[in-house]
């Protein structure tokens, strides 16, 4: 099992992350971004699914035209752990 983050060290990771914030709950992080049209936030999103695959570890998200929102949380630790502020850190070096 995945341990999550909580408590100075969720916010320190959380801070550390562009653009990336924690949801009310405390439970994932979320980030929404805008591209030019919608072939660059598909590309983007395919980008991302790659990652992901990689990682073993995939995103919530909703994407409508040129808007992308993902949310990374992780299930098994009923919260935000390490996988996921790892994969939010390559989802920035995507950018």
């Amino acid at each position: 099992m995945v341990a999550r983050i909580e408590g100075e060290a969720l916010h320190a990771a959380v801070a550390d992350l562009d653009g990336w914030e924690l949801r009310e709950d405390l439970l994932a992080i979320e980030r929404k971004f805008k591209f030019a049209d919608f072939v660059e936030a598909f590309g983007f999103m395919t980008r991302v699914a790659i990652l992901a695959e990689k990682a073993d570890h995939h995103p919530e998200w909703f994407n409508v035209y040129n808007r992308v929102e993902i949310t990374l949380t992780t299930h098994d630790a009923d919260g935000v752990s390490q996988r996921d502020i790892d994969l939010a850190n390559a989802i920035e070096g995507l950018l």
